[in-house]
């Protein structure tokens, strides 16, 4: 009987065993859910510019597709061009997955330029969605009218233009305005191109622009009510490295288009090259979405993942359209390249950039 009940003991005692062990096993193999948790997501510019519609865009639909499908908050950052949501994120965000971040060419210039306010290094972050991006450039109706009916008139008027910095990606415009031969006087320290938006509107600056996400939902309106007249845009690049007309804007000339007929030639030379090298690192891969890489692999997959069912959605292109207009939106592999692509430039244009702007705003990085 003795032995009967050790038996009976240890068999027991083995189920048992086994049961625990195979709760430990499905507990390990178990799928993170961010069931009940806030995903806080930081935009370093103010409510309403390109980075912020995009995040707002993505925000419910990244909800919806991660496991658990928690709470997704869009919190806005601004300051110094960006590079303040940039610095707080890289030094004191938590690792955990609850927060994530975008940036924007306003935040790769800085970072390309050795600007001292940058405590961020992109290497330290693993991006999970990398957006493409355009912008155009548009004055108020009579000076659009002009410029459409006496371009070199409207090329001799006094311009203000609100802008982050010439560090962000301020720099395309302000770069493309200087080659024209415009007259162009910025006021530096807007917080974001939302900002500048808003004082175009109430009359302060006569001279603006917006990424594409952002001019679509937010200058179109005035354009329809004929309050902003689009003058150009910066194009987007071929299959050959040509800038050509972006297809979100067919109907608008691009800068290159506007150049040659300022000047009866072709763009060349340095100051050419250099502005075609930040518009590819600044709007090629203008906007992205990272998560610190030290976070846990499984969650970044998590996110990866999302942004990929996401985007591959039958009917993304028809609900992203007036949000994001037509760019690539990758994901994975595809959005590492885009990011290297943005953080990597010439070093020859970089020297030429900081020289110009030592020359022009007397800034000495």
């Amino acid at each position: 009987m003795k032995n009967i009940s050790n038996i009976k003991f240890r068999f027991h005692a083995s189920v048992l065993l086994l049961i625990v062990l195979l709760g430990f096993s499905n507990i390990s193999n178990a799928e993170p859910s961010f069931k009940g948790q806030v995903i806080k997501w930081v935009v370093p510019f103010s409510a309403g510019g390109g980075a912020d519609v995009i995040a707002r865009f993505y925000a419910p639909l990244l909800r919806d597709n991660l496991p658990g499908k928690p709470t997704v908050e869009v919190i806005n950052m601004p300051g110094a061009g960006s590079t303040k949501g940039a610095n707080w994120f890289s030094s004191e965000a938590p690792i955990d997955g609850k927060v994530i971040f975008s940036t924007s060419g306003s935040t790769q210039f800085p970072f390309l330029l050795d600007d001292p306010r940058v405590k961020y290094n992109y290497n330290d972050w693993e991006v999970l969605l990398a957006s493409s991006s355009g912008g155009v450039a548009y004055l108020p109706s009579d000076l659009g009218k002009l410029w459409n009916e006496n371009l070199e008139s409207a090329l001799k008027v006094n311009y203000i233009f609100a802008s982050q910095g010439p560090t962000r990606l301020d720099l395309v415009p302000l770069l493309a305005w200087n080659m024209l031969g415009m007259n162009v006087e910025p006021i530096f320290g807007i917080k974001g191109r939302a900002d500048g938006r808003l004082m175009f509107e109430q009359g302060y600056v006569n001279i603006d622009y917006q990424t594409s996400s952002s001019f679509l939902s937010k200058v179109t309106p005035l354009v329809e009510k004929g309050q902003a007249i689009p003058i150009m845009t910066w194009g987007i690049l071929d299959d050959d490295g040509n800038i050509i007309r972006d297809p979100n804007f067919p109907d608008i000339p691009t800068f290159r288009e506007i150049y040659i007929r300022v000047h009866n030639k072709e763009p060349s030379g340095s100051a050419w090259e250099a502005w075609k090298a930040f518009f590819t690192a600044g709007f090629s891969a203008q906007k992205m979405v990272v998560i610190n890489k030290n976070t846990n692999n499984e969650i970044i997959d998590l996110y990866t993942q999302a942004f990929e069912e996401i985007i591959n959605q039958k009917n993304f292109s028809q609900i992203s359209k007036n949000y994001l207009g037509v760019y690539p939106q990758s994901t994975g592999p595809k959005a590492v390249k885009f990011k290297e692509r943005a953080t990597q430039i010439d070093p020859v244009a970089i020297s030429w950039v900081k020289n110009w702007l030592n020359n022009s705003y007397n800034l000495n990085l």
